[in-house]
């Protein structure tokens, strides 16, 4: 066995592996770089170097003979799926642990790995290359290129007409992304199921399989929940879906972990063969839940030379896992990316998280947006989709948004709790979750009276209750959230007794005062928080909820531990809560908000896009300026294109909100720049 290990990579597949390492009593060794000092992976390791980039090969050789290590971890990602990092870790004697740097490249190669794998008698999709391209006649197809991953380039063309276009804009997307425009085209299968197999391989020709898992549920052909066993696939399907995925694996000399992706026809249930990677997987824990195998160790142990300690009989499946990707990403704004510091963190100690966050720790525009992973496991289906969601609500991310909320509502949807998925179920449903980044009246109160409790005072003169003669004078508090400002007054003491007055010229939402405590009423959508006389009723146009109370009460709220107690109208809610300056962060069940205290003087409304009505144009994301498109003094049109910002390999094109005069342009080209900055204000000839 080793006695050190390098591992090149970082986040939260770092942080697994070292894990693992730390259990078997093999020392970690990690790499990072200067964005990445703080992170969660580097505290951890037993050691940590710093490399210019995780990209460097002869870096991490580098790295590994200054430390001693024998053998190299490439995780996922980066050059986990590189043949010549293989080749260069065998050439410094180190051991690469992963398949032969043969199988990678075998499997790298769609067009290849398809050919072997048929010609081992495994199912394929129907397609064709080369000059099969231009003469394509059955559709819908699915254009792919050959050297890629990730559903970059992959272009559904359902028509002879479509043809030429998209076979040019994926040929683009290849040549752009992979260095290599070699298209493939295949049937498209549909109402598809994205199931997959797990392979281990050693050396001593030992291969068995894992069973399968689900990951259908996917945006943009990104993965978002998986789950294992499948619910679609029948224990007959199993056996011939592992065989063929076993015999996929031999047929390149594998060895060491892998996954086998099908392309599953949703109704009849036939299968083919869609990709091998030759690596570990970011959905790997739902099958160490159901497997209770640690499949980090397993390809340790292959790695060092050893055979594997089962075999296919042995392999058993109890109850059923599911995961959740947690990422740094706004739903709300069609999943832009976000960022910032860690400043509070709260996760489920009722499920299996493997996560790169930690309380400091920054997240950048770098790198991939995945956080974490929340995996839950039940005796049945119904029981992990039930676990999970307690799980997510326990999960709380102050200082960088998440799409937590979304994947709970994703996990909540019918048809994904009845199991009628495909890879398009993602993108149909949308329109039907709860993606708005408005502000709940709760959380409003909540931030007022956390912002209005002081520090006690030994003067009663100093006490910020508003004594006055006669009834107490309210305290106004303006607050700024994505959704706009609001103004929320306070009178009294919130640790004993306080009312809140709420007013929301926007949204027609109003709280106020009654006399004896707090009233909801909404001049607009008909819905009103009055006194039954039995207690608080929340009533609308359509269900009602009871909001439990003695009547219409009088607010309080204290703060413990980094939390936020509050009382409203009866009704006890807890917050987890930080203060950073002038901005409150509030986070429960799953929901994070932000509010920060408005000034006289600061824009009336925070665009929650690309500008606003005041002209002020933000950034939607953390990322780096690419292009500024104006110059100060030019007169532009709304809707006309101003400053491109990149984040994650992903552009996003910033626009004038109105037409008049661009008067402000705080950012060039190269700079940096943090969600909401302002990029440039446009004034209205108006």
């Amino acid at each position: 066995m080793f006695s050190t290990v390098l591992i090149a990579n970082r986040g939260e597949i770092a942080v697994r592996i070292i894990r693992t390492l730390r259990a078997m009593g093999v020392t970690s060794v990690a790499v990072y770089t200067e964005s990445d000092a703080s992170a969660l992976h580097v505290r951890m390791a037993d050691h940590a170097l710093q490399i210019p980039k995780y990209l460097d090969m002869e870096a991490l050789v580098a790295a590994a003979r200054a430390t001693g290590a024998q053998a190299v971890h490439p995780g996922y990602g980066f050059l986990a799926e590189n043949a010549a990092f293989a080749r260069r870790c065998a050439a410094e004697g180190l051991v690469f642990i992963g398949p032969p740097a043969e199988a990678i490249e075998a499997m790298g190669d769609k067009i290849r790995a398809k050919r072997t794998v048929a010609a081992a008698g495994v199912p394929v999709v129907p397609g064709g290359t080369g000059a099969d391209l231009e003469t394509w006649s059955a559709f819908p197809a699915l254009i792919k290129p050959s050297a890629g991953g990730g559903g970059k380039g992959m272009v559904l063309v359902r028509s002879a007409a479509e043809l030429p276009d998209a076979l040019a804009s994926a040929r683009r997307t290849a040549e752009a992304a992979f260095g290599d425009g070699t298209l493939l085209i295949e049937r498209y299968i549909e109402n598809p199921r994205h199931i997959e197999i797990q392979v281990l391989a050693d050396a001593h020709g030992g291969t068995v399989h894992l069973g399968e898992r689900e990951c259908s549920l996917q945006r943009r052909h990104q993965k978002i929940i998986e789950e294992a066993p499948s619910p679609f696939v029948t224990e007959a399907m199993r056996e011939g879906m592992g065989a063929a995925a076993v015999e996929a694996a031999r047929a390149v000399g594998y060895t060491g972990a892998g996954t086998v992706e099908f392309i599953v026809d949703g109704v009849s249930g036939d299968y083919h063969f869609m990709e091998m990677n030759t690596r570990l997987q970011v959905e790997h824990p739902v099958t160490e839940l159901v497997t209770g195998l640690d499949l980090v160790e397993l390809q340790v142990r292959v790695a060092a030379g050893e055979p594997l300690p089962f075999g296919q009989e042995s392999v058993r499946l109890r109850g059923h896992a599911v995961e959740a990707r947690v990422y740094a990403e706004d739903p709300a704004r069609g999943f832009l990316p976000t960022g910032g510091r860690v400043l509070a963190l709260r996760e489920p100690s009722t499920a299996r998280v493997d996560s790169s966050l930690a309380e400091g720790v920054v997240v950048g525009s770098d790198f991939d947006p995945m956080l974490s992973k929340v995996v839950a496991w039940g005796e049945d289906r119904k029981a992990a989709l039930r676990s999970l969601d307690r799980a997510l609500a326990e999960t709380c991310v102050l200082g960088v948004t998440t799409n937590i909320p979304f994947l709970r509502a994703l996990a909540a949807h019918p048809d994904v709790v009845a199991g009628r998925l495909d890879t398009g179920l993602v993108e149909r449903v949308l329109p039907e979750l709860a993606l708005s980044a408005d502000v709940p009246a709760d959380a409003l109160a909540a931030a007022a009276l956390a912002f209005h409790t002081t520090p006690p005072a030994t003067d009663p003169w100093e006490i910020a209750d508003g004594w006055r003669i006669g009834d107490p004078a309210w305290t106004t508090w303006r607050l700024e959230s994505r959704d706009g400002v609001h103004q929320v007054e306070v009178r009294g003491l919130p640790a004993s007794g306080a009312e809140v007055r709420l007013s929301d010229t926007g949204a027609g939402v109003r709280l106020s005062d009654t006399g004896a405590g707090v009233r909801l009423s909404d001049t607009g959508a008909g819905v009103r928080l009055s006194d039954t006389g039995a207690g608080a009723r929340l009533s609308g146009t359509g269900a009602e909820a009871l909001l439990p109370g003695d009547g219409v009460v009088a607010a309080r709220a204290v703060t413990e531990g980094g939390e936020l107690a509050v009382t409203l109208g009866g009704r006890a809610l807890r917050f987890v809560m930080v203060r950073d300056g002038d901005t409150l962060w509030l986070g429960r069940d799953g929901a994070a908000w932000t509010l920060t205290r408005h000034r006289i003087g600061d824009p009336g409304d925070r665009p929650g896009g690309a500008g606003g009505g005041d002209g002020v144009v933000r950034s939607p994301m953390p990322g780096t300026v690419l292009l500024v498109k104006v110059a100060p003094g030019e007169q532009v049109s709304e809707g006309q294109p101003l400053v491109v910002v990149e984040a994650m390999k992903m552009e996003h094109t910033v626009t004038a909100p109105v037409q008049g005069t661009v008067t402000e342009l705080p950012v060039r080209a190269g700079q940096p720049v943090d969600m909401d900055a302002v990029l440039a204000v446009v004034s209205s000839e108006e």
